[in-house]
């Protein structure tokens, strides 16, 4: 492929999904050293990419945007690039790339699936597989067909601020409040993993998001507890945070954007999976170098850094949103989730 100058990389809607994009943007800043990579993202989500070295400019898009800011985006990519990447298989993302590059590299729906025409409009691109194949992997897919080295970390954002906790502190990370209730835990299983802790001299803190509902949740959690715990809701940054978990003697959280953050530090991390496939959404190892799914799709597994214990049940993962199929929903899975193989596995990784 000819060299170029000006990329465009889409990675959209959440948290997760754009630390998951990382590796593809670092791979283009390795094959394109002096290029100009500009990453779209939506706006509430950029804090991911905070002090990124790979990335040039960092663009916003509102989710509910008018029709003058619309107007703005366009103008803003309109014909500005040589190429784009364009993760996302939405209609959205799919239109900006039609607008902002002459070459779109382009994930796109699988036939069987309404958006299958789109294939017609790129110059490039790679059916979604969202049930055999990782996401980091999957997004790797791209660079094959433009002949560009994959690499395979993990980038998590960086700042030079750090968050001030006491001197030779030995703690763990805990976040307990995914942005869907079909992802949490048991508050009563957080309580005991955490009286554990306690027990073993690991001070826990809880991180969270400043959404009200969850650092409520939390507040009422940690208010149940010994005045050790910390808590971290809504008072770092997530580079700050990113900072607090690398120092941390572990990290046990849900299936949210936080326990991928996690794993990028290098940190052990137990992340408690139920009605989401580990095969296409399991943290993604440090050190792993391998086109091969780090994680299968049923039992409990460890690769690298990462710990992954799973709710039991011939149906999990169902890949629903809960037991009543809304993501407000419980999850049988991650409720019957006992915290004493937590509490083992906490044992054997502090030891």
């Amino acid at each position: 492929m000819e060299k170029l100058e000006k990329i465009l990389v889409i990675a959209m809607p959440y948290l997760g999904d754009v630390l998951l994009a990382t590796p593809l943007i670092h791979s283009l800043r390795a094959a394109y050293p002096n290029a100009q990579i500009d990453v779209l993202v939506f706006k509430n989500t950029q804090i991911m990419l905070e002090g990124n070295p790979d990335i040039s400019t960092v663009i916003t898009a509102l989710h509910r945007a008018t029709f003058r800011e619309q107007c703005q985006l366009i103008w803003q990519i309109f014909r500005r690039y040589n190429a784009v990447f364009t993760l996302p298989t939405n209609d959205r993302a799919f239109f900006y790339s039609l607008l902002a590059a002459p070459l779109r590299i382009n994930a796109v729906p699988p036939k069987s699936k309404t958006g299958g025409w789109k294939r017609f409009f790129v110059t490039h691109w790679v059916e979604f597989d969202d049930d055999k194949t990782h996401t980091v992997l999957q997004h790797l897919k791209l660079l094959d067909l433009v002949g560009i080295k994959p690499y395979y970390k993990l980038v998590p954002p960086q700042t030079n601020k750090k968050f001030p906790l006491p001197p030779n502190l030995k703690y763990a990370i805990l976040h307990c409040c995914p942005q869907w209730t079909y992802k949490q835990w048991t508050t009563e299983n957080w309580l005991s993993v955490v009286n554990h802790l306690l027990s073993l001299n690991i001070t826990p803190i809880f991180s969270g998001g400043n959404a009200p509902d969850e650092m409520a949740y939390i507040e009422n959690l940690t208010s149940q507890l010994a005045e050790t715990v910390i808590n971290l809701a809504g008072k770092t940054s997530l580079a700050e945070l990113t900072e607090i978990i690398t120092n941390a003697q572990l990290f046990i959280g849900v299936d949210t954007g936080a326990t991928h953050l996690a794993a990028a530090t290098g940190v052990p991390v137990i992340a408690l999976f139920g009605a989401t496939n580990p095969v296409v959404w399991s943290p993604f190892p440090i050190d792993y170098q391998s086109r091969e799914n780090p994680f299968e799709r049923k039992g409990s597994q460890h690769v690298g850094n990462i710990y992954l214990l799973q709710g039991e049940g011939d149906c999990v993962p169902c890949q629903l949103e809960g037991c009543d199929r809304h993501r407000q929903s419980r999850s049988r899975c991650l409720d019957e989730l006992s915290a004493e193989r937590v509490n083992a596995l906490v044992n054997q990784l502090l030891n």
